[in-house]
C-alpha cells in the first residue's frame, strides 16, 4: 500500500472516533430569546414569569401562559412596570427588617 493512502486512512479513522462537542454554536449562544414582544397579555392568563438578562441582550420577560404557551412581554407595559416596582419595594422592605 502507498504510504500516503495509509496515512489518509489513519486520519479518517481517527476523525470518525473523536468526540463531537455538545456545545452550542456561537451564533445560537449570542442570539436573544425574545425577538418579538407582545403588549396585550392579560395578567390573569399568566402562570409564571421568567426574567432573563444577558450581556448580549437587554432585559427580557418571558411569560408562561395557562395554555402552556410562552410569549415575550414588552418591558414597557404599564402593568409589568408596576409589578417590577412592587417586587423591588418588597425586597427592599425585607432587607431592612433583617
Amino acid at each position: 500500500m502507498d504510504l500516503r493512502l495509509l496515512a489518509i486512512m489513519a486520519l479518517l479513522t481517527l476523525a470518525m472516533h473523536t468526540h463531537v462537542s455538545d456545545a452550542k454554536p456561537i451564533s445560537l449562544v449570542e442570539r436573544c430569546r425574545c425577538r418579538t414582544t407582545v403588549n396585550n397579555v392579560p395578567q390573569r392568563s399568566i402562570r409564571k414569569l421568567h426574567f432573563l438578562h444577558s450581556p448580549n441582550c437587554s432585559f427580557q420577560v418571558i411569560a408562561r401562559l395557562k395554555s402552556n404557551r410562552e410569549v415575550c412581554i414588552n418591558t414597557e407595559t404599564k402593568w409589568l412596570q408596576q409589578y417590577l416596582k412592587n417586587a423591588l419595594n418588597k425586597m427592599k422592605a425585607k432587607r431592612q427588617t433583617q
